[in-house]
């Protein structure tokens, strides 16, 4: 899920879709979270637009999205993040931004992680 925020930048794209590329959280031979996409065979990664993923619920009891970068600045974000995240993995899939998506998740394993900018 991509949530794009105000202020993230062509430079938080790149070093999001890098840190994306070569997060080692697939296990090796001994199981280890040792192997990044790039380094399965076959694997690929599914980039699905989501400003709802960058939501505040601290105050109050209905989530803010004020953080959430706008429509059109996110469309045009979200697609140069799945270009550049392409250059650097073959099997690349994206949902359709702005669309109504019913996207099926299976989490095999018991870890789930977040990867905010730097900025955060």
């Amino acid at each position: 899920m991509v949530g794009l925020q105000h202020g993230d930048t062509d430079a938080t794209l790149e070093w999001m879709a890098d840190k994306l590329v070569r997060f080692r959280i697939f296990p090796d031979s001994e199981g280890k979270m040792n192997l990044s996409v790039g380094d399965v065979e076959g694997a690929g990664i599914l980039l699905v637009p989501n400003f709802t993923v960058g939501c505040e619920i601290g105050k109050g009891r209905r989530p803010s999205f004020d953080r959430a970068m706008p429509p059109d600045a996110a469309r045009e974000n979200f697609l140069a993040f799945v270009e550049k995240v392409s250059e650097k993995v073959g099997n690349v899939q994206s949902g359709v931004f702005g669309a109504h998506m019913r996207v099926h998740l299976t989490n095999d394993g018991p870890v789930t992680f977040v990867i905010e900018s730097q900025a955060q």
